[in-house]
């Protein structure tokens, strides 16, 4: 990749830190500026008791908090009061009753008897009731829950007292009963004095003696006890969970608060106040969110850099080209969006998302492009937002994610522009499938019509995510210099000017690239490096022998050797200059600089050996820097193996039927012999890299020089071999 002389320019006053931080601020800047108008809040020019312009619907879930309330208190309302039985309180009752008549009856009997032992002092009527009397009222219990003394009047216990047995036990039975079917249907305490007047009127409805009735009454009322008692803290459980079981009064995202032409009544204005769309109060909270979310894409971008294993200068240039990338999607993404607001509902999925992940894919790699595809769907759920402002939109950032991965994945044999086209049809697909399994999910039905507009948003996504990249790629390979595979394929072509003049006028020259392309491409690959690259540079690196082709050997078919003719000097400036011969000529053919650098640095600054030493052996003074290639020394890895590549091929051609010892030989001694000339010090190719160099070239040269069968002559016309 080159660098563009602009960015040159800029770089010449600003160190490498700085002119990259720059980068990040202004990238975060615009990505923020984007963004913004889709998080700006949106407010409502209506007025409390007017009616709605349009339907109002929610920006995002809004929860009630009144109305939640209210249905609390109500959920609250509606639990019934706890009611503990008390146990034995209907026996209890009775044998209260049945104690105070036993009593009754004992001081009825002793008041006898001692009237019988004192005979002769004939008390009075009254007199003798008293006593009885107090006599009762010493044999009452005195306990503060049972004190029927102060409970029944003297008057009671009097009408008690004068009564019969038999009328007493009548009374007995009748109130006894009844109380008992009273409180076994159950007595709360807030409804005994009901119960007690329930009593009354069962018991009124017998008939007794004198004034046994009302004493009956008396003494049901006395007896008679709550059943059921308040259980205040079971009551309140009940209350507490009923209130916790209350769902949340919810307005969810996009629905109806008001309708076309509703009143706006005051519960509608407190909700739209609340939501933030009637009151033009600034806050700075969504701005503050955007800017997390920006913060938080350039820390990624700017820890996925800084890790990135290339030179500082490569990294920059995939920086300025990966921020180039992202800003032209957004705008892309800010375009459909605003056409989103033409009432065009869901054209969001028209949206090229894939193209980000394709385009990347090509010129940069995989990482960088499954990055960006994944901050740009975060970034279309905040574009696509279905105009509400403050909220996402989960199912385009899935529709978006999916587009863009498959685009990156489709995308696999990246050297022809059919492939593109092609990996864009395979991503429509897929977006077919995922905006069926969205529109499935929801459960809402569409119409026929409806769906044929889904399926053409999918279909129209796809398409023009490979249509955008084909049409974006040249501009960015001459723009950066960059030289992807599709650019490779292209060059390789017989058909480009530079192979023509080199087939027509060097066919021996241009034989020899071919078998160095096969030699460099399979030792590229085997030690992980560009074989692509390294075929398309040997096609091209000597490319500069057309300028003279009759001085390189194998171009000389049945014709005398022009350097028998020529000074050992003329001879050593005619095969240098090709070198430099070749890269002239790239460079006015406007030839990427990868493929000029290997064209200058195959030969590096090894020594031109046969003429340094015919010149030597003519006893004249020569220098051995004289005979050396100017250089550069290879500064690749790709440079190094086509400069093995080169002299093996032609070292090996040179021999008749070479045997796998001798291939195995040749190759070895020219490797050492560039490692001690340091011809690789300025590369990044290590020693067990340039082992696995050696072997590859080795089963190459096998393949292509292996024995083959000798037939022999034919004795006679017509037969066989």
């Amino acid at each position: 990749m080159q660098t563009h002389p602009i960015l040159l320019k800029i770089r010449s006053f600003l160190s490498y830190r700085l002119f990259t931080n720059l980068l990040f601020v202004l990238l975060g800047i615009i990505v923020f500026g984007v963004l913004y108008g889709n998080v700006k809040p949106k407010t409502l020019d209506i007025n409390l008791y007017e009616e709605a312009p349009t339907t109002i619907r929610a920006p995002k879930k809004f929860v009630d908090d009144e109305a939640t309330e209210k249905k609390k208190e109500e959920a609250k309302a509606e639990v019934a009061n706890v009611y503990t039985t008390k146990e034995g309180a209907v026996d209890n009752s009775i044998s209260l009753l049945r104690s105070l008549m036993e009593s009754v009856n004992e001081v009825k009997k002793e008041s006898s008897a001692q009237a019988g032992e004192e005979e002769d002092l004939k008390p009075s009527q009254n007199t003798e009731i008293s006593e009885q009397l107090k006599l009762l009222k010493a044999k009452l219990p005195k306990d503060k829950n049972n004190n029927i003394t102060n409970s029944l009047s003297d008057d009671v216990l009097k009408i008690l007292l004068v009564a019969s047995e038999d009328d007493l036990s009548r009374v007995e039975t009748i109130v006894s009963t009844q109380m008992k079917i009273i409180m076994e249907n159950g007595v709360k305490e807030e409804e005994l004095n009901e119960a007690k007047l329930n009593l009354e009127q069962r018991i009124t409805n017998y008939s007794f003696e004198g004034d046994l009735s009302s004493a009956a009454v008396k003494l049901g009322k006395v007896a008679l006890e709550p059943t059921l008692y308040y259980d205040a803290e079971k009551t309140d459980e009940l209350k507490k969970l009923a209130e916790a079981n209350v769902q949340k009064v919810e307005i969810i995202e996009g629905g109806v608060i008001v309708e076309d032409g509703e009143l706006i009544t005051t519960k509608k204005y407190s909700i739209l106040k609340s939501l933030g769309m009637v009151e033009n109060t600034f806050s700075f909270r969504p701005y503050i969110g955007l800017a997390l979310f920006v913060l938080v894409v350039i820390s990624s971008l700017y820890y996925f850099f800084y890790t990135l294993e290339v030179t500082e200068e490569r990294k920059q240039n995939y920086l300025i080209l990966t921020s180039i990338v992202f800003v032209i999607s957004l705008l892309i993404m800010k375009i459909v969006g605003l056409i989103e607001q033409l009432e065009i509902n869901d054209i969001a999925f028209i949206f090229p998302a894939a193209f980000t992940g394709m385009i990347l894919r090509i010129l940069l790699n995989e990482r960088i492009a499954m990055m960006m595809v994944f901050i740009l769907s975060a970034c279309s759920s905040i574009v696509f937002h279905q105009q509400f402002s403050g909220s996402i939109d989960i199912e385009i950032a899935i529709y978006t994610l999916f587009s863009g991965v498959s685009g990156i994945l489709f995308l696999v044999n990246r050297n022809q522009r059919s492939n593109i086209l092609r990996a864009g049809i395979y991503v429509a697909l897929v977006n077919i499938l995922i905006l069926g399994f969205l529109i499935l999910l929801s459960g809402t039905s569409y119409s026929n019509s409806e769906y044929v507009y889904y399926l053409v948003f999918a279909l129209v996504s796809g398409i023009s995510s490979s249509i955008l990249t084909i049409g974006f790629l040249p501009f960015f390979e001459a723009g950066f210099g960059i030289l992807s595979s599709m650019r490779l394929v292209e060059l390789s072509s017989p058909t480009q000017p530079l192979l023509k003049k080199l087939l027509t006028d060097a066919p021996g020259t241009y034989h020899h690239s071919v078998m160095v392309a096969n030699l460099a491409e399979s030792a590229c690959e085997s030690i992980g490096a560009n074989g692509l690259l390294a075929r398309v540079g040997c096609y091209y690196h000597d490319v500069g022998k057309s300028k003279r082709p009759h001085f390189f050997i194998e171009n000389q078919l049945n014709m005398e050797n022009p350097h028998d003719r020529v000074s050992p000097e003329t001879s050593r400036d005619v095969i240098i200059s090709h070198a430099s011969d070749g890269a002239d000529m790239l460079r006015k053919h406007k030839l990427p600089k990868e493929i000029v650098d290997i064209a200058e640095q195959h030969h590096g600054t090894t020594l031109l050996k046969f003429f340094y030493y015919k010149a030597k052996e003519q006893g004249k003074d020569v220098k051995e820097e004289d005979y050396r290639y100017p250089g550069p020394k290879p500064q690749t890895r790709e440079a190094a193996i086509i400069s093995i590549a080169d002299s093996v091929e032609a070292a090996v051609r040179s021999k008749k039927s070479p045997t796998q010892g001798e291939i195995q030989q040749l190759v070895h001694s020219i490797v050492q012999d560039r490692l001690q000339d340091g011809q690789f010090n300025e590369c990044d190719i290590s020693l067990k890299q340039l082992e696995t160099v050696k072997k590859s070239l080795c089963e190459t040269l096998n393949g292509i020089f292996h024995p083959r069968i000798e037939y022999p002559e034919l004795k006679a016309k017509g037969e066989e071999a």
